[in-house]
C-alpha cells in the first residue's frame, strides 16, 4: 500500500492523487495502487517554522508516517515541497521506502533540459530560501534560477493563496508570468517546486507547462516505477 502525507495544501494532495492514477498503467481497477491518504490541514505552517521559527510540523508529520506505516503502507510519498526541509528525519529510521519529491523532480528535469543548463524554481518562500532544490539540482549537474523578490511576492505567492482558496484560474493568470520571466532570464526548465502551482497552470492550459516539470506528476511517476518494481 502506498500511503500519503497530505493536506499541504488539500488541492495539492487530490492533484497528486488524480496524477497518480493517470500515471498508473491500469486495464481495471484491481490494478490500480492501492493508496491510504492522511490530508491533515491543521499541521504547523512549514513557512513560518523555517522562517520565522514558528511551531515545527514536524512531530506531526512523523506522527503520520508512522500512523500509515501502522495501516500497513510499504512506500511513502509527501506531496508538499516544503515539508521536504524535514526528509531526512522522516525518512531515516522508516522500515518503508520514502520517495522524495525533490529527487523525482530534478530526475525529471533531464528529460526536457541539458546538463550545464539553467533550471528554474518556482516554491514557497521557504523552500527557496531554505535551498531545499539547489544542491540536488548541483549535483545532477544544473544550476538554479531563483525568481525577483518582485515575482515572488507580486505573483507566486499570491498563486499559491488563490490555489488554495480555491481559485485556480485566477491563480494561474497570475503565476504565468513568474514563469515566463525565468524563461526569459535563460532557464531552460523550470520547476514547479510548489504542489499548487502545477494546479495552478494547468486551471488556465498553459503553454508554458511544457518547459515546466510538475513536482506533483513527478512523484507520481517515481511512486508508480517504485510501486510497479516491486
Amino acid at each position: 500500500m502506498l500511503g500519503v502525507i497530505g493536506g499541504m495544501g488539500p488541492a495539492a494532495t487530490a492533484d497528486f492523487f488524480a496524477k497518480l492514477i493517470e500515471e498508473t498503467p491500469a486495464a481495471g481497477d484491481p490494478e490500480h495502487i492501492p493508496t491510504l491518504i492522511v490530508s491533515d490541514p491543521r499541521l504547523p505552517s512549514r513557512t513560518a517554522a523555517i522562517l520565522d521559527g514558528g511551531p515545527s510540523p514536524l512531530p506531526s508529520l512523523l506522527a503520520i508516517r508512522d500512523k500509515l506505516l501502522a495501516a500497513g503502507a510499504t512506500l511513502l510519498a509527501m506531496p508538499c515541497n516544503t515539508a521536504h526541509y524535514w526528509y531526512e528525519e522522516l525518512a531515516r529510521g522508516c522500515p518503508a521506502p520514502f520517495i522524495s519529491i525533490v529527487e523525482a523532480s530534478c530526475d525529471a528535469v533531464r528529460r526536457i533540459a541539458p546538463p550545464g543548463s539553467s533550471v528554474g524554481l518556482i516554491g514557497t518562500r521557504a523552500t527557496l530560501a531554505a535551498g531545499i532544490f539547489e544542491q540536488r539540482l548541483r549535483a545532477a549537474g544544473y544550476a538554479a534560477l531563483l525568481p525577483s523578490e518582485e515575482q515572488l511576492a507580486g505573483r507566486i505567492l499570491p498563486s499559491i493563496r488563490l490555489v488554495k482558496e480555491g481559485r485556480p484560474a485566477r491563480a494561474g493568470e497570475t503565476l504565468a508570468p513568474a514563469v515566463r520571466a525565468l524563461l526569459d532570464r535563460g532557464a531552460a526548465a523550470i520547476i514547479l517546486a510548489c504542489t499548487e502551482t502545477p494546479v495552478a497552470l494547468d486551471a488556465v492550459a498553459s503553454s508554458l507547462r511544457e518547459r515546466c516539470v510538475d513536482s506533483n506528476r513527478a512523484l507520481a511517476q517515481s511512486c508508480v516505477a517504485r510501486w510497479r518494481a516491486r
